[in-house]
Formats: structure tokens, C-alpha cells, sequence
């Protein structure tokens, strides 16, 4: 290895792949790109269709082929030539890696050249992308790259019908949320008949925004749910838990996130409803009346939810956008409804579930690029193999990151952050401030609009028009405050974007005299009104800033009151003074914020952990049966097995409507059996899960143990029972000439399903809240 080679290599980030190799390749293509370049349309389709012939090892030789074709297709489809940077990103894609790509370097094109060059090889591409939105963008937007290369594309979006979907998925390559891909899976579980089948066989998972999805949203469960007869939240109790009185009626644990009734709010419920609230008989009011107390203390508007026409809507922690299909377990969303005098949403039997980390686990070759990777590093490798290859930019980075500015109150930050927006306003530089929730960025808007600024809203309540208001937040003087949500999938450009960029094309460049101003007076300044739970959404907030060499800066604001510290740190002894105007430069309090954000990232990989062991079994036996299930929906398991548990009644019915009548009818009944016993079980495994900690935390047992002891032999029963049950059916059937008599044999599936992510445990399982006990370990550390 050269000594530059070496050099280089002891300055990448620890754990990084190595890119010499990919550089090399890269270097190979330039020398290639001339006589590439020469080449006509059909040349260029048939170079690349040359690509396809091999099966074995993908040879250097034929990704610099690759690259080298792949570059000229994309300057001559898009007008964009790739930069050596963003081959180098390819190819770290095509070997299984996750990129690390700062904001503005060309993620979007080093994802689609990597799915051609897997799709050139045969293999079907799945790009997870984390809305609608994006998935058709870059479908579109990548599409004559993709035509150019003689690659088939196509997007799926939540509209989509199941013929579209169907098609979609049999392109060489499928833009779609997800969301989408996970809930096609669980519906494409429960067909009875294979020609309604929409996914293909998982091949490769390309993943945008993996670090969000595979981490940040790993462990949320993707729900298939059926009508069934659930009563809505009784709004009585919605009525009686405002009425309590803090501190008097219930207290309030922050840390765990838990609240409970006192002595004298146990004595004002049974008042209220006349029933001895802990009596046996009584077991269902106690559950609603504490539900009902937890949406109405726990949960706040604004903060983990939103109203937008008439229906409750999450907020996503991570994004700070409006989270799409998802809601609360049904009991919970239920209380929140009733909580704000809204009409009850669709409750019902989950017939399916799985969760991300397990459904991008299905594919036998996994890849990712975000800006921000490296800070999940470990988890990436724990949960899914994978490696970080840090691509450094085409441009180097000039952002003025300041150190934190610390202030010992909420109000002397507050105070702080209007007139550091002021002062940077002043001068034409536009700032964008992210803030930690809807109501945080409101009321920011508002002590800004008192001191004579006239800023933009981004957040969950006017997510629709991002794209304009991200549009325009590069633009002289402009002030923005958001949300989280303007950290994902944003391109902020200086000067703003002009009139004629449109949605789906390659976004044109902006006026340089307004670029130029702009740089002159600083580029963006991005302000944090304070840490995030994660350092890497601090990054991801920076990463607005500094796009492609342009000038930029950013600046925390935090306090010693924020909920950060007083979540992660409560105990931690500060005596630092402030000066006039609040502000603390004591090394000791800065060790603070950073010590409680490293205890809050402590404590969720120590949760997902945690949660990623229950889900473990619960899909090692969704597999037994999964086996089971395609075996029954694809021959002739169901038959024969019925035949020979009962070849009497077999032969009876065969003589009466013939042998192909009866088959399909064993086959509707197994697989009714077998999905009704699923459901049932995941039933069981819920309330397990949760009774679980009860019983454990009262004997000193280990609640995971516990499960397992319980859970294990649960599965081993579900394929006999529903064998049982099957013979149980088969042997009831009638038949004629006409054929089996299936409306007879009760049968029923819902009448009606729908999809949905649920967030689960939002409070915690008594498991969790333990894990947050690790607090006082992780403090004693430093």
C-alpha cells in the first residue's frame, strides 16, 4: 500500500470500510470514460446489457464497465455527470455496505446507479424510502438513467392498487415506502389463492435513510388488523381523569414515563364511579380508568400528537413530520380520541404483524446511504451486518460549527436564541432553527414575530408545503423554524431555489447574484434550540448547512433545564455561574448536556436490544408456520394430510363432488385454521408480554426468561391445534354434486382489514422503564 494510501487510511473513521479499493476502480473508469463516451444510444443499452451475462463474482473489470457506463448514461439521461466521490458511493452499495453521504453530494444517483448494477446482475432491487413522496420522485426523476441502461423501473405509493403493485414489483427495480413493501408482506400471508401474490422473492434491500429506518424505526411493528366487535373508549373516563388534580390525585414519575393514581385518587374514582376499583370483578374499569389517565397526563397535543381534520395523528419523534398509517395500540388510541372529543377510529383483531428490522431482515443482501451513519455504527453491524463506508465529499466542508451556548434557565436560552436569529437577520443571512416539537416551534414563531421578524412554520401541521418552504429557507434573510423534519430529505440552496425547479427533475441551479449574496453574508446559519435525544439528529440538523463547499454555520443553544438534563442527568451537581445574561461557560455543566445525551443513546440501544429479544422468537415461530402455510397454499399438503386423518370421510366426499372440489376445499380450511390460530396467538403473546413484568417483578424473576418459558410452549402448540381443528371442520363439511359446501363450514374472515404501524409500549413496558434505570449507572460514568 502506497504511504498516501495509508496516510489516508489512518485518518478514516474508525470501523469505516476501507475505500482504496473503490477508489481504484473509480480511477479505472475515468480511463475509460472517452471511449465510452463515443459510444451511440444503442451502444451504450447494449454495453450495459453486457453486464448481465455473468453469474458468478462480479469482477473489478466489470464494475469499472459499470461505472464507466453508468456515468455516461446519467450525463447524457439527467444532464448530470458523476462525481468520482459518487461512484466511490456505488460501489460501497453494491458490496453490501451503508454510505455515509453529507447532504447535497448525490445520494439519489449513487442509489440508483447501485440498483442498476445489482439489477444488470439479475437481482430484483426493492429502494426502501420513507414516504410516498420520495418514492415516486426518484422513480421518475431516475427513470431515463434507468431506461438508458435497459433497466426496468417502477414506484409503488399507499394509492396503489394490487394490480399496480403486482406489476411494480416485477420491474428490475421498485421505488416504494417501507410501510408499503412490509404490509404488501403481510397481506400476500393471508391469500388463499397464489395468483394474488404481490411481492416477488426478496432479493436486495437498498435502504435511503437507513440510519432512520433501520435504527430509528427498527423495532415498529407494521400491523394488519380485521374487523372484529371492540368497543370504543368510554368517554366517561376521559371525563372523570381531567377532573383529577396533580399531585393530590396521581403522580407523575418523568423519568420512567409512567403516572399513577394516589391513595385519595383511588378513593375520588370509586367515588365518582361507585365500584371497588382493585376488586377482581372489576379488573376491565381499572385497565380503561389508568389508560385513560396515562393519554390524558402522559400524551400532550402538539408535542406527541396532532388534531388535523378530526382525527388524532402522531408525530414522529425522529422527524418531527406527521407519522403516516401509524397509531397507538387500540386501548390507548381509543383514550387520546376520547380525550379530545373526536369520533372513535376503526378498532380490531391484528391478524399479522412485523416489524422493520425483521422485514428488511428477509433480504439476503442489505445496503443503505444517509448523511448520518457512523453514529450507529455498532447497531448497524449488531442488528443487520452491515459496514459504514464514509464518502468524503466532492467539495470539502467549510460549515462554522460554534460550540454549544449553555444558559442555566429555559428563559435566558430562549431570550438567547431571538436575538442571535435577530442579529444574523440583520444581515441578510437566512437562518433555519430547529426546534424539539410543534408546540416549541409555534412558540418560537411567535417571540420572533414580537421582535419584528417575519419567520416561516415547518412542522406535522403543514407538512405538505415542505417542499416550498425547504425551497426557500436558502433565501436572503429568510427565517425558518422547524421541526425535525427538515432534517431528512431536504436540499436547502443558497439564494432559494428558483420558479422552474420542479418537483422530480434534477433541481436546476439557483440565480448566482442571489447564491453570491447570500455567501457573502454567511450562507445558512442553522440554530438548535436545543440537543436532541441523539447526537445524530444534531447532525442531521447541521448537515442542512455547508451543502456542496458553500459557506455556512451552525450553533446549539441548550439550558440546564432542558429535558434532556433533566430526563438523563436529574442528580448530576451543577454549580456553575452564569453571567448577566445567563449564559454558563463552565467545562463542567458542558460535560452535563453531552453526559445526558449520552445516557439517553445508552438507554435506547439498550431497549431496542431488549425489544429485538421478544420479537426474535415471535418470528422464529411466524417462520414454523409461515413454512407450514406455503406448503398449503402451493400443493397438495392440505389433501393428502386430511386424506389421512380422515380417508373415510375423504373418499365419502370425493366420490360425491369429485377429487379437485375436495381439495380446495382442505386447502381453505387449513389456511383458515392456521391464520386463525396465528392471530389468536399473537393475541396470547401480547398479553403475555405485559403480564409478564407483573408477575416477574413481584418474584425477582427475569421478565424475557419468563416470556420464553410461557411463549415457547405456546408455539409448539399452534400447528396441532390448528391441524385439530382443520380435521375438526373437514369432518363437518357437506357436499353435493355441485360441489363443497364451504359457506357452511363458518369460515368467516373479516369483513373488512386495514394497515397501520403501531407505536408500541410509548410509555414503556415495565422491562423498558427498568432499562431506564440504567440512568444511575450510565451518570456514575465518566
Amino acid at each position: 500500500m502506497a504511504l498516501r494510501d495509508r496516510l489516508r487510511r489512518l485518518v478514516q473513521k474508525p470501523g469505516s470500510v476501507d475505500l482504496a479499493p473503490f477508489r481504484a476502480i473509480v480511477d479505472e473508469a475515468g480511463a475509460r470514460e472517452e471511449r465510452v463516451r463515443e459510444l451511440d444510444e444503442a451502444s451504450l443499452t447494449a454495453a450495459a446489457a453486457a453486464l448481465r451475462a455473468g453469474d458468478g463474482p462480479v469482477e473489478a473489470d466489470d464494475l469499472a464497465e459499470l461505472c464507466a457506463v453508468g456515468r455516461e448514461a446519467a450525463r447524457r439521461a439527467l444532464g448530470e455527470r458523476p462525481f468520482d466521490v459518487q461512484l466511490v458511493g456505488t460501489l460501497a452499495l453494491l458490496s453490501g455496505h451503508v454510505a455515509e453521504m453529507a447532504t447535497g453530494e448525490g445520494k439519489t444517483l449513487a442509489g440508483a446507479l447501485a440498483a442498476a448494477g445489482y439489477a444488470l446482475r439479475g437481482r430484483r432491487v426493492h429502494v426502501m424510502s420513507v414516504n410516498d413522496y420520495l418514492a415516486r420522485r426518484d422513480a421518475e426523476w431516475m427513470g431515463p438513467l434507468y431506461r438508458s441502461l435497459g433497466v426496468s423501473v417502477a414506484w409503488v405509493g399507499q394509492a396503489s392498487t394490487p394490480g399496480q403493485r403486482r406489476e411494480a414489483y416485477r420491474a428490475d427495480v421498485t421505488y416504494a415506502p417501507v410501510s408499503e413493501i412490509g404490509f404488501d408482506l403481510l397481506r400476500d400471508r393471508l391469500v388463499t389463492d397464489p395468483a394474488d401474490l404481490v411481492l416477488t422473492e426478496p432479493s436486495v434491500a437498498l435502504v435511503d435513510e437507513a440510519d432512520s429506518v433501520l435504527v430509528d424505526e427498527a423495532m415498529v411493528p407494521l400491523v394488519l388488523a380485521g374487523a372484529s366487535e371492540l368497543d370504543a373508549a368510554d368517554p366517561r373516563y376521559a371525563d372523570l381523569v381531567r377532573r383529577l388534580r396533580p399531585g393530590l390525585h396521581y403522580a407523575t414519575d418523568e423519568e420512567a414515563r409512567n403516572v399513577q393514581l394516589t391513595p385519595a385518587g383511588t378513593r375520588e374514582v370509586e367515588r365518582a364511579l361507585g365500584v371497588d376499583l382493585y376488586a377482581a370483578e372489576h379488573l376491565a374499569v381499572l385497565t380503561a380508568v389508568n389508560v385513560a389517565l396515562h393519554a390524558e397526563v402522559l400524551l400532550h397535543r402538539d408535542v406527541d400528537y396532532i388534531v388535523r381534520d378530526g382525527a388524532v395523528k402522531l408525530v414522529s419523534e425522529s422527524r418531527g413530520r406527521v407519522a403516516l398509517l401509524q397509531r397507538w395500540p387500540d386501548g390507548l388510541q381509543a383514550a387520546v380520541e376520547a380525550k379530545e372529543e373526536l369520533e372513535a377510529s376503526p378498532s380490531g383483531e391484528i391478524l399479522d404483524s412485523i416489524t422493520v428490522q425483521e422485514l428488511v431482515g428477509r433480504y439476503p443482501v442489505r445496503c443503505g446511504m444517509t448523511g448520518t451513519a457512523m453514529a450507529v455504527a455498532g447497531q448497524l453491524t449488531e442488528f443487520y451486518s452491515l459496514r459504514i463506508a464514509v464518502v468524503p465529499p466532492n467539495r470539502p466542508c467549510v460549515r462554522d460549527d460554534e460550540p454549544d451556548r449553555l444558559y442555566a434557565t429555559s428563559a435566558d436560552k430562549e431570550v438567547a436564541i431571538v436575538e442571535a436569529i435577530s442579529e444574523a437577520h440583520a444581515s441578510g443571512r437566512p437562518v433555519l432553527v430547529g426546534t424539539g416539537d410543534v408546540a416549541e416551534s409555534e412558540r418560537l414563531a411567535r417571540r420572533l414575530t414580537r421582535a419584528g421578524l417575519d419567520p416561516v412554520v415547518l412542522n406535522a401541521k403543514n407538512d405538505a408545503e415542505e417542499a416550498a418552504i425547504i425551497a426557500d429557507a436558502g433565501g436572503y434573510g429568510a427565517v425558518t423554524v422547524s421541526t425535525q423534519m427538515a432534517g431528512r430529505g431536504t436540499d436547502i440552496r443558497l439564494g432559494g431555489s428558483p420558479p422552474s425547479a420542479a418537483p422530480g427533475t434534477a433541481p436546476a441551479s439557483t440565480d448566482g447574484s442571489d447564491h453570491d449574496r447570500v455567501a457573502a453574508a454567511g450562507g445558512l446559519l442553522v440554530v438548535g434550540t436545543g440537543r436532541y435525544h441523539s447526537s445524530r439528529l444534531d447532525d442531521q440538523l447541521r448537515g442542512r448547512a455547508g451543502r456542496q463547499g458553500d459557506p455556512g454555520g451552525s450553533v446549539f443553544f441548550t439550558s440546564l433545564q432542558d429535558d434532556l438534563v433533566t430526563r438523563y442527568a436529574p442528580d448530576e451537581d451543577v454549580r456553575a455561574s452564569s453571567g448577566a445574561d445567563g449564559r454558563v461557560d463552565d467545562k463542567g455543566a458542558h460535560w452535563i448536556v453531552g453526559h445526558a445525551q449520552r445516557i439517553a443513546e445508552g438507554v435506547d440501544l439498550e431497549i431496542h436490544r431488549n425489544t429485538w429479544r421478544y420479537n426474535h422468537l415471535v418470528g422464529l415461530q411466524r417462520r414454523e408456520l409461515l413454512a407450514e402455510r406455503e406448503d398449503v397454499l402451493r400443493g397438495d399438503r392440505a389433501d393428502r394430510m386430511l386424506a389421512a386423518e380422515r380417508p373415510e370421510r375423504h373418499a365419502e366426499l370425493t366420490g360425491t363432488a369429485g377429487a379437485p372440489a375436495v381439495a380446495e376445499a382442505a386447502r381453505q380450511i387449513v389456511l383458515y385454521e392456521l391464520d386463525r390460530c396465528w392471530a389468536e396467538h399473537l393475541a396470547i403473546l401480547a398479553d403475555l408480554r405485559e403480564g409478564i413484568h407483573l408477575r416477574s417483578l413481584g418474584r425477582g424473576l427475569d421478565p424475557l426468561v419468563e416470556f420464553h418459558n410461557e411463549a415457547v410452549p405456546a408455539g409448539k402448540r399452534l400447528l396441532p391445534e390448528a391441524k385439530r381443528r382443520s380435521v375438526a371442520a373437514f369432518e363437518a363439511l357437506t357436499a353435493s354434486e355441485d360441489g363443497i359446501d364451504l359457506d357452511a363450514a363458518d369460515l368467516k374472515r373479516p369483513s373488512a382489514t386495514w394497515t397501520y404501524l403501531v407505536h408500541d409500549n410509548p410509555f414503556g413496558s415495565l422491562d423498558e422503564r427498568a432499562f431506564r434505570g440504567l440512568v444511575s449507572m450510565f451518570k456514575r460514568r465518566r
